[in-house]
């Protein structure tokens, strides 16, 4: 299967974008501490500001970028963070950065991040052809786990010797030279698709959601991500404090099994589609959900020393081989099987709820620990994780006619 020249400057583009926000990776955080001196709370409280009020307010794209061309909304998200992200070394240069501005760029970043995901993700589907999206949805998961192994290290690195001005301007700059990436592509976009009149807009708004409750393979795998996700995202802190305050782990362990492990998403986005092509997909999004979802548990009884940083990087390394494999094979099955007239809107919902999610998770996960003790709390997280098993798609799901008929009255 050969993917065509435009996908390759789309891909090329992605790559340069993931590569500057690996570079960026905790850049926010570190301006509140080492430029403004913030307290704990309100770092904390940035985190988790820029994904709940993204939420919030990106609730009105799905049905906005679902009758636009896709192209110049990516175009607009990309240089709208570029704009939002350069305005912090701008300010730290003429000494009037502030905390509020931090907020507002959060609040900003992640917005665009919904919306450029959203738009990208229907537009893949028309750029490349059904027989190759599962090799184009995996150099995809490859880029982005390449770049998130090398790219902390490479910021880590260019913060300490130019200061973190300058680790925020490349990942600004990653922006830019995606929306040129973007812009260069020469394949004509076809049209979006037609907007019908609707009784409402909040029928239009949550079209996603409903569309994805009436498709039996679309709801399993949504609950499946949210509870998995969630519990993931509300394991990675307490794994941290267990490893450098409780076992007295060095940064450089630290970094090196999280660096290790990250080869394992790379590997396993690059075997999607050999695994496909003898498989089938249903098989392997199966298999897959199931493999990297068993191995976070082990993790509650880590040992100190070098056993601890072996027993990291092997568990680590099959639970992200696994999600290598499940990510694109799972964005190949949401893009097949929702309809053009709502795939913009699902994409969009399922970013939404994630972001919505995953912040509660993290704050209940450290509730979790506070009342009873870290290592209980992270064998907690690890069985929730296994649970998510249960909730793949293990039945077929229904035509799609069917979940049309399901949704009768909403926008198509």
């Amino acid at each position: 299967m050969a993917l065509g020249s435009d996908f390759r400057r789309l891909w090329s583009a992605y790559a340069i974008s993931e590569f500057g926000t690996g570079v960026g990776f905790g850049a926010l955080p570190l301006v509140a501490v080492l430029v403004l001196d913030v307290p704990e709370f309100q770092v904390s409280l940035l985190a988790a500001l820029g994904g709940l009020a993204a939420a919030a307010l990106a609730l009105p794209a799905g049905p906005w970028i679902e009758f636009r061309r896709k192209r110049p909304v990516m175009i607009a998200a990309d240089l709208v963070r570029f704009g939002a992200i350069v305005s912090i070394p701008v300010a730290m240069l003429a000494g009037v950065l502030t905390y509020a501005q931090l907020c507002v760029v959060a609040v900003v970043q992640a917005i665009g991040t919904i919306i450029f995901a959203t738009a990208s993700g229907a537009h893949l589907k028309a750029l490349v052809g059904p027989a190759d999206r599962d090799l184009a949805n995996g150099r995809f998961e490859a880029t982005f786990w390449t770049a998130y192994s090398a790219g902390p290290a490479l910021g880590g690195a260019l913060t300490s010797a130019l200061g973190v001005a300058w680790t925020i301007t490349v990942d600004a700059l990653s922006f830019l030279l995606s929306a040129v990436g973007v812009r260069s592509l020469r394949t004509p976009e076809p049209p979006p698709p037609v907007r019908h009149p609707t009784a409402s807009k909040l029928k239009e708004i949550t079209a996603g959601w409903r569309y994805i409750a009436a498709h039996r393979g679309l709801r399993a795998l949504f609950i499946n991500a949210q509870l998995f996700a969630g519990a993931m995202m509300a394991a990675s802190p307490l794994l941290t404090v267990l490893m450098l305050r409780d076992l007295g782990f060095t940064p450089w362990q630290y970094g090196l099994a999280w660096g290790v492990a990250c080869l394992g998403g790379v590997l396993g986005a690059l075997t999607i589609g050999r695994l496909t092509a003898r498989f089938g997909r249903r098989r392997v999004l199966l298999v897959s959900g199931v493999g990297r979802a068993l191995w976070l548990w082990a993790l509650a009884f880590l040992p100190a020393g070098v056993a601890g940083v072996i027993l990291v990087i092997v568990v680590e390394f099959l639970a992200l081989f696994g999600s290598g494999v499940f990510n694109p094979a799972f964005a190949t099955y949401r893009m097949t099987e929702t309809e053009d007239g709502y795939l913009s809107r699902v994409i969009a919902c399922w970013a939404i709820t994630s972001r919505t999610v995953q912040p509660v998770c993290i704050a209940l996960g450290g509730l979790l620990a506070a009342v009873t003790s870290v290592r209980t709390a992270l064998l907690i997280c690890g069985l929730g994780v296994l649970a998510s098993s249960a909730l793949l798609p293990w039945r077929s799901s229904r035509h799609l006619d069917e979940v049309s008929g399901a949704l009768h009255g909403a926008p198509s």
